[in-house]
């Protein structure tokens, strides 16, 4: 596949056929709903059933299988021939002989990852691309970005298309609206995904070195940054993230690039609870203001009104939250707004957190220290497990909880009846409990869900 974001698009042909392998994901779902409303025929699979799923469905992808294998995508060709066959990141990586893919290559059917698709569209529809981007609170940020430009679309008669790759009370997951001049999308840095584009703007939450399997150091890391940065036109990031790149006004990767202070006091003008959500929504304040020239103030007070979106602080039943945070920086961001609310209703704090992949615990075991410094209790569950090491051991509970500053706050714990009459305990009580996770189906959110129905 060609990476390179100037190469010359295919023909675009609204008819075509697009297969989404994958489609339950928060990256490729979206997208699918896309090129849905863009006018191709869409079908999809996935390992698992999900929410993603169901909502897809309930927005007109009704073909979606559950289970990639051969003999489904076969049978899915044989009724209409697929065209592109459009895959996730991971695919590849946890097989890179999967059924599907293998039965594509031997039909001769284009594949390729999304971005090669997302850039078509891009290209036809003369599109310029709004992109948050960084190690933590780029879904938030989007979700923000997206808040701001919806609400503004009247006032301003300008359309808005975007792929948001979480679940809002406000906006569709994925949309394409005809006549749009922006689009918004979470650059993901997995996979190296970010580097097929040239943005148009470019808001970076903040850098810090993850996906170790695709960077294996941490200079990689923040190689692939300085070169998405060299190729957005203009890019708004924090000082301090722009010191940790290394970037000046007289480097390559300098232009067009705006440093934010961290402690500008407008950022206090925004009401929203946690010093990370009030951050990065000034990130959104800048970024549409740049595009749009609309008052600060005026953004600031639409941004008070962000209503949140799903797995960020997000309430399953009362006093019980969910909360995707699953690196230190994405738990400390989830605590900075865990803590406010609990002091305002007067409640304890009680968190249970799954580790996304054993795989990330071997790199990250001596960098939780204070993450969960505030809580009345935490208990530790196994880590999710997705794209392991075959050759890693799997690090339990209790030697990650070793690893803390304090590790009397936490108590090893099992994802099951115990964990269950452990946490309605604690809502008995009066307690707030805050569950993280980072994983999809069959992760702790999903189990939360089931056995905390509304």
């Amino acid at each position: 596949m060609d990476r390179c974001p100037t190469a010359a698009p295919m023909a675009y042909n609204v008819g075509m056929h697009i297969y989404f392998s994958g489609i339950g994901g928060a990256g490729i779902g979206p997208l699918a709903q896309i090129a849905h409303q863009a006018g191709y025929s869409v079908s999809g699979s996935d390992k698992q059933d999900s929410q993603y799923i169901q909502y897809l469905k309930k927005h007109g992808i009704t073909d979606v299988h559950i289970g990639q294998t051969r003999e489904a995508i076969a049978g899915v060709h044989e009724r209409e021939p697929v065209d592109w066959f459009v895959y996730t990141s991971a695919l590849p990586l946890e097989n890179p002989n999967a059924p599907e893919l293998q039965y594509c290559r031997d039909q001769d059917i284009k594949t390729s990852k999304r971005d090669e698709l997302l850039n078509l569209i891009l290209q036809e529809k003369k599109l310029k691309m709004i992109a948050a981007a960084g190690t933590h609170g780029k879904t938030t940020t989007t979700a923000m970005l997206v808040w701001l430009c919806v609400n503004l679309q009247e006032k301003l008669g300008v359309p808005i298309s975007y792929l948001l790759p979480a679940k809002t009370s406000f906006a569709e997951m994925g949309r394409y609206s005809p006549g749009s001049q922006y689009f918004i999308y979470e650059a993901d840095e997995f996979d190296r995904n970010f580097l097929a584009f040239e943005p148009a703007v470019s808001a970076i939450t903040g850098v810090s070195w993850d996906h170790h399997e695709i960077f294996p150091t941490r200079e990689d890391y923040q190689e692939a940054f300085r070169e998405f940065i060299g190729q957005s036109k203009h890019t708004l990031i924090w000082q301090e993230d722009a010191e940790y790149l290394g970037l000046d006004s007289n480097s390559s990767q300098g232009q067009g690039v705006k440093a934010l202070d961290s402690g500008d006091p407008r950022i206090q003008k925004i009401k929203l609870l946690g010093q990370y959500n009030r951050m990065d929504a000034w990130l959104a304040v800048q970024a549409v203001h740049h595009v749009t020239n609309h008052p600060i103030d005026k953004l600031i007070e639409l941004a008070n009104d962000f209503p949140g979106l799903s797995r960020r602080m997000e309430k399953i039943v009362p006093s019980l939250y969910s909360d995707y945070a699953h690196t230190p920086e994405k738990i400390r961001g989830a605590m900075s707004v865990a803590m406010e609310t609990a002091a305002e209703s007067g409640q304890k704090l009680v968190v249970v957190y799954e580790p996304l992949t054993d795989r990330r615990q071997h790199y990250m075991i001596n960098d939780y220290k204070d993450c969960f410094a505030g809580v009345e209790k935490l208990y530790w569950i196994p880590s999710y497990l997705a794209r392991e090491d075959p050759a890693q051991r799997i690090i339990p509970p209790a030697e990650l909880i070793s690893h803390l500053d304090d590790p009397s706050i936490a108590e090893p714990m099992e994802r099951n009846d115990v964990l269950k009459r452990v946490i309605r305990k604690h809502l008995g009580a009066g307690d707030m409990v805050v569950c993280m996770a980072g994983g999809g189906g069959g992760s702790l959110d999903d189990w939360l869900r089931q056995e905390f129905p509304l």
